[in-house]
């Protein structure tokens, strides 16, 4: 080989190298993340509750982070769900669905997508659902059909406000009439909320669609969002196609969810926990909530005079 080719072959080295887009592993493993202009350093990231300082852009975060931000870190305990057996379809696709939830368990330490915790703020109890997105999209299936029902069973044996923090795309493929039916399973759970008079607050987080958003994610006598978060049942290529009109440039926000009704406050995540004490659980643990021709009532307080409240500046 003469210094010539010798030159070229290392410089296809160099350009190799350069180009090489560093896996998913890495990534993980970087100090580093990448927002809106550019790269920005992880713990600076988790030192402002996982939102962007120059953005505002509110990051996915995990359910214990969901719980340390809500109640302060190590300030609650986990509950155990149930759960089901892994495969209960024997589904197989380009890989196992076994292999799918042992990497997804071994890359999120929890069981299932969903984690119940129960906790304490200003000596009110209060029980909390979140559902991580990096569990497989935040998919329902049997075992978070099971999680969200015992959370919901532990809210109404000790008479707690029950909290909800929904996020993924919808039921599991893998366990498909199996994991419809959990949509079933969640809204008549939530209606024994109703019958046992315990507030149902969900604050909506980025992105929620598909059958989690038609079923228990909007059936909450509260519903609060953080901001730009998606809030969708069909995708928004489906919709425009189906209705051949443009629409709008934040259509399926929290923001337009908001205009069109579906919503009663965005809330930033850095006040969510004071919102959703002060506005919310403080005042409807004090009262009795009554379901009269779809308007709820707390104790004489109508639903709309009280979302007024909520809207109000400490």
């Amino acid at each position: 080989m003469n210094w010539i080719k010798r030159v070229l072959h290392i410089g296809e080295k160099i350009k190799r190298v350069i180009k090489r887009r560093p896996s998913k592993e890495e990534v993980e493993k970087s100090d580093w993340t990448s927002c809106c202009q550019g790269p920005i350093l992880k713990k600076d990231l988790e030192n402002n509750l996982f939102v962007c300082g120059l953005c505002g852009k509110h990051h996915r975060i995990s359910c214990r982070q969901r719980f340390d931000i809500f109640f302060g870190k190590n300030n609650y305990e986990i509950i155990n769900t149930p759960i089901p057996k892994d495969d209960p379809l024997d589904w197989k696709d380009s890989k196992k669905y076994t292999e799918r939830l042992k990497e997804a368990r071994e890359k999120t330490n929890q069981e299932c997508a969903v984690m119940i915790a129960r906790g304490q703020i200003n000596e009110i109890n209060i029980t909390v659902g979140a559902i991580n997105f990096d569990f497989m999209g935040g998919s329902v299936a049997s075992a978070e059909g099971e999680a969200i029902i015992t959370g919901i069973q532990h809210a109404i044996d000790n008479k707690n406000p029950f909290v909800f923090f929904p996020c993924g795309g919808g039921q599991r493929m893998h366990e498909s009439p199996i994991a419809l039916a959990q949509m079933t399973r969640t809204t008549l759970a939530v209606n024994e909320l109703k019958k046992n008079n315990i507030p149902y607050i969900i604050c909506f987080t980025d992105p929620t669609a598909g059958g989690i958003t038609a079923s228990f994610a909007m059936l909450g006598d509260i519903s609060l969002a953080e901001p730009n978060c998606l809030i969708a049942f069909a995708g928004r290529r489906v919709i425009q196609a189906t209705v051949k009109e443009d629409l709008k440039e934040n259509f399926q926000r929290s923001e337009h969810v908001l205009e069109c009704g579906f919503l009663d406050s965005i809330v930033e995540r850095k006040d969510l926990q004071k919102k959703i004490y002060n506005k919310t659980v403080k005042k409807v643990s004090e009262t009795t909530i009554q379901q009269t021709s779809n308007i709820v009532y707390y104790n004489n307080i109508k639903h709309n005079e009280f979302l007024k409240e909520i809207e109000e500046e400490e």
